[in-house]
């Protein structure tokens, strides 16, 4: 796993099943309601602080996630997508970073083209089968309970970064 997650520069994630566990709650008002895990957002803050970017795509659009990106200082936000794999060439095109060296990760087949595409697929371990049987790295956690930190914190690590975004909590 090292080796394949040393060479990224961009993880790219899905949103619903995998910084959520996927349930979707609607308020009376129809206003949709997430979860977020503050550990997968802590995760996401070292890679950010630490050089690796971080973007969003996802199916739906919500004012829960644009509070959450907000909050996290995430600004490569695709949301409403239909096409993932022509939104991760976007996300190419505007960062300079090469698919390659880019992370995709999924749950559900939609993800498939945008796996496809990066360099590393990513699945969570409550993955549809067909998402995981295509992934290069499946997590132990399922999606919206540390499986978003869980791969950061592998980032980091087979990037040499750990003891970096280590040091302010150690001090």
């Amino acid at each position: 796993m090292n080796a394949l997650l040393k060479q990224i520069k961009l993880l790219v994630l899905d949103v619903d099943g995998v910084l959520t566990d996927g349930r979707i709650i609607y308020t009376d008002s129809g206003e949709q309601v997430k979860e977020f895990l503050s550990r997968d957002g802590l995760g996401l803050r070292l890679l950010m602080d630490n050089g690796i970017q971080v973007g969003i795509i996802t199916g739906r659009s919500s004012g829960a996630l644009t509070h959450r990106c907000r909050n996290l200082g995430i600004t490569l936000v695709f949301d409403a997508i239909s096409n993932k794999a022509d939104a991760l060439d976007q996300m190419a095109q505007q960062t300079g970073i090469h698919p390659s060296a880019m992370a995709f990760m999924g749950d559900d087949l939609i993800d498939l083209p945008a796996m496809a595409r990066a360099g590393v697929a990513i699945a969570v371990a409550d993955a549809v089968d067909e998402v995981k049987n295509r992934a290069d790295i499946i997590t132990m956690a399922v999606g919206g309970q540390g499986a978003v930190r869980e791969i950061c914190d592998a980032i980091l690590k087979a990037a040499g970064l750990w003891e970096n975004a280590l040091k302010p909590f150690l001090a």
